[in-house]
C-alpha cells in the first residue's frame, strides 16, 4: 500500500477545525487512508475521574472502551507508560525493549487483541506542565503493520493532538507572561536542585542577602509566596526545563 500524500491537507483541516467532531472526524479519514482501522487520541488519566477536564477521542470497539474506563486504565496501560520514555512515535512490538512489562502489561494487550485490536504505533505528546499524553493508531487483529505509513502517522498525531490543546484550551495563553532576570533564573534554578539560599551564594558569588532579594522577587513576578511553587510555575512556562534542574 502506498503512503497516503494528503499530509498538507491534513495539517490544514487541523488548523481549521473548530470543534472536537472536525477532528475526530479528519481523524478517523486519515486513519483509514493509512490502513488502520482505530485511533485513539487521549491524556493518559482515570478518564472516569478526571472527565472533562482531559482530552480523549477514538473509536475502539465500545465493549473494550467500557472495560477499559471501567477499570481506570488510562494511567497504567503500558502503551502510555512506552510513550512517557520516548520523543518519537513507536511500534508496540517495540514495548519490552522500552519499559518493564508484567504479567498484567501482558494480559491487557492480549486482552485488547481478543476484542479486535492488533498492531499499533503510538506517537507521544508529553508537554511539560500538562497531563501527558499520546495519538495511538492500530490495525484490526491479525492485520500486518505497514511500516511505511508510520512518517505520516508521526506527523498526523502530532498535529491531532496540538489541534485537540487548542480547542480544548489546555493550557491558556497569556499574553504577558513573567519575565525573570539572568539572576532570578540562576538562583531559582539552584532551589530547584534543592539548595539553600546561603549554599546558592556561595556557588554565585554573591551575598546570602542578594539571594534572598532575587528569590523574592522573582516570587513576587509570579505572584507565589512559596519558593517550590515558583519553580514548578518556571517549569510550566518554560523558563526552566527539567534538564536544568536535574543537572548533568
Amino acid at each position: 500500500m502506498g503512503t497516503p500524500t494528503n499530509a498538507h491537507e491534513f495539517v490544514r483541516q487541523m488548523t481549521e477545525a473548530t470543534n472536537a467532531d472536525d477532528l475526530f472526524t479528519s481523524l478517523q479519514d486519515i486513519s483509514g487512508q493509512m490502513g488502520f482501522a482505530y485511533f485513539a487520541l487521549s491524556h493518559h488519566v482515570n478518564m472516569v475521574s478526571v472527565g472533562h477536564s482531559a482530552v480523549r477521542l477514538h473509536n475502539y470497539p465500545t465493549k473494550w472502551a467500557d472495560y477499559y474506563d471501567g477499570n481506570g486504565l488510562g494511567v497504567s496501560d503500558p502503551v502510555h507508560r512506552a510513550s512517557h520514555v520516548t520523543s518519537v512515535g513507536f511500534v508496540w512490538s517495540n514495548m519490552a525493549a522500552m519499559i518493564p512489562l508484567t504479567r498484567g502489561d501482558r494480559d491487557l494487550l492480549a486482552l485488547g487483541a481478543a476484542q479486535g485490536i492488533g498492531a499499533g504505533f503510538t506517537v507521544p505528546a508529553n508537554v511539560p506542565g500538562e497531563l501527558l499524553g499520546s495519538c495511538s493508531f492500530a490495525n484490526a487483529a491479525g492485520v500486518e503493520l505497514d511500516t511505511s505509513v508510520l512518517p505520516l502517522a508521526q506527523i498526523v498525531g502530532m498535529f491531532a493532538f496540538e489541534c485537540s490543546r487548542r480547542l480544548c484550551v489546555v493550557r491558556p495563553i497569556d499574553m504577558s507572561p513573567p519575565r525573570l532576570t539572568d539572576r532570578q533564573r540562576d538562583c531559582l534554578l539552584w532551589v530547584g536542585r534543592g539548595k539553600t539560599d546561603w549554599e546558592i551564594s556561595r556557588i554565585l558569588n554573591i551575598s546570602q542577602e542578594t539571594v534572598d532579594r532575587h528569590l523574592k522577587n522573582a516570587r513576587e513576578r509570579y505572584g507565589v509566596s512559596k519558593r517550590t511553587s515558583v519553580v514548578i510555575r518556571a517549569l510550566f512556562d518554560g523558563t526552566l526545563s527539567f534538564s536544568d534542574v536535574l543537572g548533568n
